[in-house]
């Protein structure tokens, strides 16, 4: 996992791969609090999609660690702020919900580590499928609303 702002991505302190390059930038050149909940194309071929999705964040506790195979995501605030749990893929973690090849997808009951970040409008985090992450977390617990972007880019673009 990597962490950023979309404002500060010119500064060149990073050479991001060029799917990653050309979605930071898609999520730094629109304005989506004017866009529908949604998937957009962020990429002409429309392999690379943008999943515009508003919603409250909820405790913690109610989150569910997710880990993808087949994906990297690149979880953007527009609007908001939401906590996000991390940790690697460990032996330490335990398998609550098998991994779902058609969704993409497969939880964990715990993160193990479990490691904190709290994301703001502008900020993105960049999860590789080694990443186990837990999103939507209302920060201080207190529950308000967000607008989020989350890119889905294929893992064979990079």
């Amino acid at each position: 996992m990597f962490i950023g702002s979309v404002h500060h991505l010119e500064d060149g302190h990073v050479n991001y791969p060029e799917a990653i390059w050309k979605s930071l930038e898609y999520l730094r050149d629109h304005d989506f609090t004017k866009m529908a909940d949604g998937s957009y194309d962020v990429d002409a071929a429309g392999r690379i999609k943008a999943n515009v999705q508003r919603y409250t964040t909820r405790p913690v506790s109610e989150c569910r660690p997710e880990a993808h195979q087949k994906m990297v995501d690149i979880q953007y605030i527009v609007e908001g702020e939401e906590y996000m749990g991390w940790c690697p893929i460990s032996p330490d973690l335990v398998v609550s919900e098998e991994y779902d090849e058609k969704k993409d997808v497969g939880f964990y009951a715990a993160l193990v580590p479990d490691s904190d970040i709290v994301l703001v409008p502008g900020g993105f985090a960049v999860l590789y499928p080694e990443d186990v992450h837990r999103p939507q977390g209302a920060v201080e617990d207190a529950p308000q609303q967000v607008t989020k972007v989350v890119v889905k880019i294929p893992v064979d673009l990079l």
